[in-house]
């Protein structure tokens, strides 16, 4: 499994920055390697909620069904799944100061006759780490001013 995490401070609130974070379909909001994000489940976000997502990765766009498998009042997690990759994607926010904190962590499995290159991928997986916590640094810190 490859592991790619990191945390980014922000201005808006924990609850503010929660309730962003935790509809995935705002993904395509602050994550260039994602332009498409679209919810299947209509009604608020809940345990079993599934997303369509459309990820580029090494110049290939890729799709994803998501399904949140994990959420409490500060945390989610959503496992993500094609025939080449299962993706486990967790948020969690907490308070800081007046603003807060947003830890995001993706794990990567590659699937089939190709895991066995995994390995070599990593370097890849962790260039998309800067692009999307700076975009979660931003999109935040844009509503907290709005």
């Amino acid at each position: 499994m490859i592991t790619v995490t990191g945390s980014v401070e922000t201005n808006l609130s924990a609850e503010k920055a929660f309730a962003f974070m935790s509809e995935f379909e705002n993904t395509s909001k602050w994550d260039p390697n994602t332009p498409v994000m679209d919810k299947i489940t209509p009604g608020p976000v809940a345990v079993g909620h599934k997303y369509h997502a459309e990820s580029e990765f090494r110049g290939k766009r890729q799709a994803l069904v998501y399904e949140v498998i994990e959420l409490t009042n500060n945390h989610i997690k959503l496992r993500g799944e094609n025939k080449t990759v299962t993706s486990f994607d967790s948020i969690d926010v907490s308070p800081s100061g007046t603003g807060s904190v947003v830890k995001y962590t993706a794990e990567f499995s590659i699937n089939g006759p190709f895991r066995i290159i995994q390995p070599l991928l990593k370097p890849a997986f962790n260039s998309l780490r800067d692009p999307a916590l700076n975009g979660i640094r931003d999109t935040l810190n844009s509503l907290a001013s709005a």
